[in-house]
């Protein structure tokens, strides 16, 4: 176990004015506090913060993240209190350790919801401080590396967590090391097997290029040389879990990897990058649609450097990366290497710890946190997060030449929401590089994209499969409950002013308002919306308005009273109950009949047809189904004897056809066809020609002489359908054509 002295040697080797005074303190505070405890593996407690923060010292982070990570786990696993520590070491550190010890009690690699609510928790800490991130990184490689310790049945759980959630975020910060590390082991206990192939075929592919490599080196170093660009040149090979994922997503084998050696280049200045460049493309040929400029275009996690890929000395393809050392530094250990974060003047007990919040990595976490803030749900937030953790970048550019970096394979609706909610939420086309293209292209590195939009548009549902960005998918899913949630308040409206109107009142928003706590909604668009959802009852409305009103509407006991108590209903209302079997007028001069206006499913309300339909032209009624809105039911469907004992369901609707706008409505009809060869050509070609559509068509009943048919329809109305049915009566393959319910 590494002494106190040992630590404060490693800290003093990149920072000789440490606080050595605030690390011993931390060091003997968290020694005694632990005193005692023991971890799975029977080595001391303590020794697993001093591991987390030896981790941080190979970052080169200051002395008070290195005291926070000596005493993470104080609050959780000993006596230790957040008022003890804010006295000892001051307040600030005392809010990092709290932050801390509140992950890991959600840190059970659990339920989706645990897991997500820890992500949350996670993002929102990093957000405020970025040494949350950086300790809590440091803590789960040392837990990754002791593994082994873990009962068997915790081990999978543990290792998919930080494929899924831990690795992805280092990387999204810009730490590959130490990505790349926890990918590994994570690898080796989800897939035992193909990690112990991968890695044993690695080793023998290493021994057998090991000449080729230094001949490589040396021809580079030699290039250099002639040109006076002084280099340092590495070989590096690819990961285990690396090669692993792209084999699998390409279906490759190993011989057909191309890039399990690479070759990086570090030098001291950007000039000095782009010089070896050129001295690199001049010697040897490059290889088309493999050379990418980080540098001018860095990566949202600040990663910059330049990809090339040559025809190189022995006729091999050889993948390079250019970089300073700067940079080279930034790749390794993302925010941690920004010097920012340690010399910009804020201290913590004599200690610099300022962070900005400028960079790119910064950029992407807040565009997270702002998904916090318009409250999606964990699950959702779990998955949109994970979407954008995993995905590599295209860059496109707005036409004013704003940049903005998507997730390969992303949509010019992705970019759309990438620029601004409103403009995906109001887009409805795009053109990319001045030509009108389909919103679902995928695009590409330096597309130019100007989003077309309309302040009329609502972004369908369907878009949610499209997209790949966590922001758009989110957006879309909001909009969508939002114009749902609208739909049901507008029908919540209409039911209310009915409801009102028979008891002699005026509905109004405002009456609601006073009752709210009564009717346990949280505002009156809630009540609104529950309403026409059918959560709640008009009555239960009306009764927390008016505490002495009393339902007066009749109950239908039977189908065959139907229309009798239907007209009792009207009459007791002082209702007119008007279906017009044409299409009804919408002009300014046209009486109000009292009956919720029905234009169809493309209209404004939520409404959708009982399976044997309703075309205008029928008498109709219409039946709240909670949460779904109003099914519409002909007045003569035998269906409607399930609702005679739920008179507040009943919906007094009327047909409202706008002639301008063509719409098809659903009707089942029943066939009974002669069983030959092409009469289900010839009911077909009836219903063609007579300007309906067969939506489904079913086989009810096959004897040898005849087959019944089930039929759904599209007609334009009620006319229309009785002349189908006479000329699919007439038909010399038809037996007998009727509708059914009809």
């Amino acid at each position: 176990m590494m002494r106190q002295y040992e630590l404060v040697e490693r800290v003093q080797r990149y920072k000789p004015d440490v606080n050595e005074a605030l690390l011993n303190k931390a060091y003997v505070y968290a020694m005694q506090k632990h005193g005692h405890q023991k971890r799975a593996s029977g080595d001391p407690y303590f020794s697993h913060p001093l591991e987390v923060a030896a981790i941080l010292t190979e970052m080169h982070m200051d002395e008070a993240t290195i005291a926070v990570a000596l005493l993470h786990d104080t609050i959780e696993d000993t006596t230790a209190t957040r008022a003890e520590i804010d006295e000892l070491f001051g307040p600030e550190m005392g809010k990092l350790v709290e932050g801390l010890t509140k992950l890991k009690k959600l840190d059970l690699v659990s339920k989706k919801a645990e897991q997500a609510e820890n992500l949350r928790k996670l993002l929102l800490a990093i957000s405020e401080d970025v040494r949350v991130l950086l300790v809590k990184l440091a803590d789960r490689l040392h837990n990754m590396r002791t593994l082994d310790h873990v009962p068997e049945a915790k081990r999978l759980r543990i290792a998919e967590e930080t494929m899924d959630i831990y690795a992805p975020l280092a990387g999204r910060m810009g730490m590959q090391g130490m990505r790349e590390e926890l990918e590994e082991i994570a690898f080796r206990f989800i897939n035992p097997e193909a990690y112990r192939a991968v890695t044993a075929r690695l080793a023998e592919i290493f021994e057998r290029n090991k000449g080729v490599l230094s001949e490589i080196e040396r021809a580079l170093s030699t290039l250099f040389d002639k040109y006076a660009i002084k280099a340092e040149v590495k070989s590096r090979q690819k990961k285990p879990w690396s090669v692993f994922r792209k084999m699998e997503a390409k279906a490759l084998s190993f011989e057909q990897l191309s890039d399990i050696f690479g070759f990086r280049v570090v030098v001291d200045t950007v000039e000095d990058c782009y010089r070896a460049l050129g001295a690199i493309h001049t010697t040897w040929s490059m290889v088309p649609g493999r050379f990418k400029d980080y540098i001018s275009t860095p990566k949202q996690n600040d990663y910059r450097s330049i990809h090339t890929t040559i025809v190189g000395p022995s006729r091999q393809r050889v993948e390079l990366q250019i970089r300073t050392y700067q940079m080279n530094k930034i790749a390794e250990y993302g925010v941690a290497a920004h010097s920012i974060y340690k010399d910009s003047g804020g201290r913590v007990n004599g200690t610099a710890h300022a962070i900005s919040k400028e960079t790119n990595a910064y950029a992407w976490l807040r565009r997270t946190i702002e998904q916090l803030a318009e409250g999606d749900n964990p699950e959702d937030f779990l998955e949109n997060t994970k979407l954008e953790l995993f995905q590599d970048q295209v860059f496109c550019f707005t036409p004013k030449g704003m940049l903005i970096a998507l997730p390969r394979g992303a949509t010019p609706i992705d970019f759309a929401y990438a620029v601004h909610t409103d403009v995906g939420d109001t887009c409805v086309g795009a053109k990319v590089n001045g030509r009108i293209m389909p919103l679902m292209t995928e695009l590409k590195n330096g597309d130019e994209v100007e989003i077309i939009r309309s302040k009329a548009q609502v972004p369908p549902a369907a878009w949610e499969a499209v997209v790949v960005t966590g922001k758009a998918r989110s957006a879309i899913r909001r909009a969508t409950k939002n114009a749902i949630r609208k739909q049901y308040s507008g029908l919540g409206i209409r039911i209310l002013e009915r409801a009102f109107e028979r008891s002699g009142k005026t509905f109004t928003k405002d009456s609601l308002k006073s009752v709210l706590h009564r009717l346990a909604r949280k505002d009156i668009e809630d009540v609104l919306a529950s309403v026409g959802r059918g959560e709640l009852a008009s009555t239960d409305v009306m009764k927390a308005v008016f505490p002495d009103y009393k339902d007066e509407r009749v109950t239908l006991a039977a189908p065959k009273q139907r229309e009798e108590g239907w007209s009792k209903i009207r009459n007791a209302a002082g209702m007119l109950f008007q279906i017009p079997g044409r299409a009804a007028r919408k002009d300014k001069d046209q009486p109000k009949d009292g009956a919720v206006p029905i234009r169809g499913v493309r209209g404004d309300l939520p409404v959708r047809f009982a399976p044997e339909g309703a075309v205008p032209g029928d008498r109709i009624v219409g039946i709240v189904q909670p949460g779904t809105g109003i099914t519409i039911y002909p007045i003569q469907s035998p269906a409607l004897q399930a609702f005679d004992d739920q008179p507040e369901r009943w919906i007094d609707v009327r047909w409202d056809i706008d002639e301008r706008t063509k719409e098809r409505f659903p009707a089942r009809v029943s066939v009974t066809a002669i069983n030959a060869p092409g009469s289900l050509a010839d009911i077909a070609q009836v219903v063609a020609s007579n300007d309906a559509n067969i939506h489904t068509l079913s086989m009810v009943r096959t004897a040898p002489d005849f087959t019944e048919m089930l039929i759904d329809l599209e007609v334009w109305d009620l006319k229309h359908l009785n002349r189908l049915l006479s000329q699919l009566k007439d038909n010399s393959s038809v037996s007998d054509a009727r509708r059914v319910n009809g």
